[in-house]
C-alpha cells in the first residue's frame, strides 16, 4: 500500500497558501511570520500590533485544535533542547539578514513572481540540504 503522508503536506501547503492570498486581499500587505514578529519586537508595528498578535496567537494555538485528528505525531524533533535553541536562533538571524521567511518568500513571493523572493527560497532550501548533510549524515547530530 502506498504511504498517504503526503497528503497532510498537501493540505498544509493550500491553508499556508490559502491564507496567505487572504492575507493579502484584506490587508494589501505580505503575510510573513518573520516580518509580522519583528514589528511587534521593533516597535514598527505599533499601529497594527492587534492584528499582528491575533496572527501570532493563530499561528501557536491552531495547531493544537488539530491534536485529535492524528493517532499519534512523530515530528523527529531532537530531544537536545541546546539544538533546538541553537537552530531556532539561527532561523530568527536568518530571517532578519533576508528580510523575511519561507511563509513571506517562499509562499507570497513566488506567488507573486518575485525575484527577490525567489532567491531568497532557493538559498533557503539550499541552507537547509546542506545543513542535513553536514548535520545529520557528517556529524550524526540529527
Amino acid at each position: 500500500m502506498i504511504e498517504q503522508d503526503w497528503v497532510w503536506g498537501f493540505v498544509g501547503g493550500l491553508m499556508i497558501g490559502g491564507a496567505g492570498a487572504l492575507y493579502l486581499l484584506v490587508n494589501g500587505r505580505i503575510m510573513g511570520a518573520s516580518g509580522i514578529l519583528g514589528g511587534l519586537v521593533d516597535g514598527s508595528g505599533r499601529s497594527t500590533w492587534a492584528e499582528r498578535l491575533a496572527f501570532l496567537a493563530g499561528l501557536v494555538l491552531f495547531p493544537p485544535l488539530l491534536v485529535p485528528l492524528y493517532d499519534k505525531v512523530d515530528t523527529r524533533v531532537t530531544d537536545n533542547l541546546w539544538l533546538l535553541v541553537a537552530a531556532g536562533l539561527r532561523v530568527g538571524f536568518g530571517t532578519r539578514i533576508a528580510n523575511g521567511c519561507t511563509s513571506g518568500h517562499g509562499v507570497c513571493g513566488i506567488s507573486r513572481l518575485s525575484l527577490r523572493g525567489t532567491a531568497a527560497t532557493v538559498v533557503y532550501i539550499l541552507a537547509g540540504g546542506v545543513a542535513v548533510l553536514v548535520f545529520r549524515h557528517w556529524l550524526g547530530m540529527i
